[in-house]
């Protein structure tokens, strides 16, 4: 890597590697407020507007600047990329509150419960767990209580 004039230059082949990555693959929300839309481009009608930093997303297609993306309800639509970061999050599936554990393992000791719906950051999944942190709380979830982690996915941030 270069410096170059303050700015850290990373080269074509770092940002070919970035666009080089296998859809469909997980990303978030960048952004507070983010709008979906109907196709590839600020002309095409708006139709979700997101406000909720975070919340995790399927990133299906690429065109340009713009992915095809997929929320945990199935609504599909376009969204620039620049509203997307590659931050892993995962929301709480429906149903009932779901146990978050001290380790990963179904006998550790539960160390509280999280609602559906909620949004935590997701840093570390393996043998059908998670460690996850909703702001200052963390501990571990089954991966089948998440939508935003694939199942048998295995990664290390």
């Amino acid at each position: 890597m270069k410096r170059l004039l303050g700015f850290l230059f990373l080269g074509a082949a770092s940002v070919a590697t970035a666009q080089d990555r296998p859809v469909p693959y997980w990303a978030s929300l960048a952004s507070g407020e983010a709008m979906m839309r109907t196709g590839p481009a600020r002309s095409y009608p708006g139709v979700w507007l997101y406000k909720r930093r975070d919340l995790p997303v399927r990133v299906l297609k690429r065109f340009e600047s713009w992915r095809l993306i997929e929320d945990s309800e199935g609504a599909r639509g376009w969204m620039l990329s620049t509203m997307l970061s590659d931050r892993r999050t995962a929301l709480v599936a429906a149903g009932s509150p779901r146990e978050v554990r001290a380790k990963a393992e179904e006998g550790s000791r539960v160390r509280y419960l999280v609602e559906p719906g909620a949004v935590g950051r997701v840093d570390d999944c393996g043998s059908g767990w998670c460690h996850i942190s909703f702001g200052d709380r963390d501990g571990h979830i089954k991966i089948s209580d998440l939508w935003g982690v694939a199942p048998g996915e295995s990664f290390d941030d």
